[in-house]
């Protein structure tokens, strides 16, 4: 008779489900830990801390939740005007330089009405936490303005900065310093592979991380936020699934096109790296 294991620690709950994430940091009454995850970011910007924001409350149907097009997206105006966007982007969909473009000038243009000048547009600010591995090249937190190309030193406008958190290269990192980076603490509670005794230090190092943890318990409480949590984690699920079978099919359909025009196997795997028993069925059937 099987017994169970109550030695085994709970799993961690993702704190970047875009679902959970936005009840954690997009509604109003989530200040505390919004100022504080906006400041861990554009700190290296020379920005200010944060004084105050004001929230974009938004409420969302069920079945749109259940969806794939649906944008769980945090939206705040900062006290000096800046508007912010925030976005969880967990797999990557070969879109996302344009995909943060087309966001950030919406929020950017959004509200320009007839008969304003154009210097009314406030300085928008867009962040993506993304659970891939970009910008190629990146590092764990890499920041893009608008500079001149051989003259990096000369910038044509604030208006713009564009943000990308990168989890992958984070969890990379050889020495991750809670003590002097912000972000990385933010960064160890946010990612859910995180060790739970680092996650925990960084919740101890940060109140606004302490506040995170707590509302997200506190919303975890509710039955029907913990069905929209599981949900939104089964559609990445799916969409994760349904985007490793297109790769593949993709590299499939490549192999076979080489094979009929004569290439080697040992290219073949080079060029689209599936193994080479597969190539060689391949070859066999082509």
């Amino acid at each position: 008779m099987e017994t169970e294991n109550h030695d085994e620690p709970p799993q961690r709950l993702n704190p970047l489900n875009d679902f959970l994430f936005y009840k954690v940091m997009g509604e109003k009454g989530d200040e505390p830990q919004l100022i504080g995850f906006l400041d861990a970011v554009l700190a290296p910007s020379g920005r200010k801390p944060i004084a105050s924001l004001a929230m974009e409350d938004r409420a969302f149907v069920k079945d749109a939740l259940a969806g794939k097009s649906c944008v769980l997206d945090v939206r705040a105006t900062l006290s000096d005007g800046t508007r912010a966007n925030i976005e969880v982007q967990l797999h990557d969909k070969r879109d996302m330089d344009r995909r943060s473009l087309f966001y950030w000038s919406k929020l950017y243009a959004r509200d320009l009405r007839a008969g304003q000048g154009y210097r009314e547009l406030p300085d928008t600010v867009a962040i993506n936490v993304v659970g891939f591995d970009f910008p190629p090249g990146g590092g764990a937190h890499a920041r893009f303005r608008l500079l001149e190309v051989s003259n990096p030193a000369l910038e044509l406008t604030g208006a713009m900065e564009i943000h990308f958190v990168n989890v992958v290269k984070w969890r990379k990192l050889e020495r991750k310093d809670l003590a002097g980076n912000p972000l990385h603490r933010w960064l160890a509670w946010l990612d859910e592979k995180s060790p739970p005794e680092l996650a925990e230090e960084a919740k101890g190092m940060d109140a606004a991380i302490m506040a995170a943890s707590e509302r997200q318990a506190h919303v975890m409480l509710d039955e029907q936020a913990r069905d929209l949590y599981e949900m939104r984690q089964m559609a990445e699920m799916d969409r994760a699934s349904e985007l490793s079978f297109a790769l593949e099919k993709g590299k499939m359909e490549i192999a076979l096109n080489a094979l009929a025009e004569g290439a080697s196997l040992e290219f073949v795997q080079k060029i689209t790296g599936l193994d080479m028993e597969t190539i060689a069925s391949l070859s066999a059937s082509a």
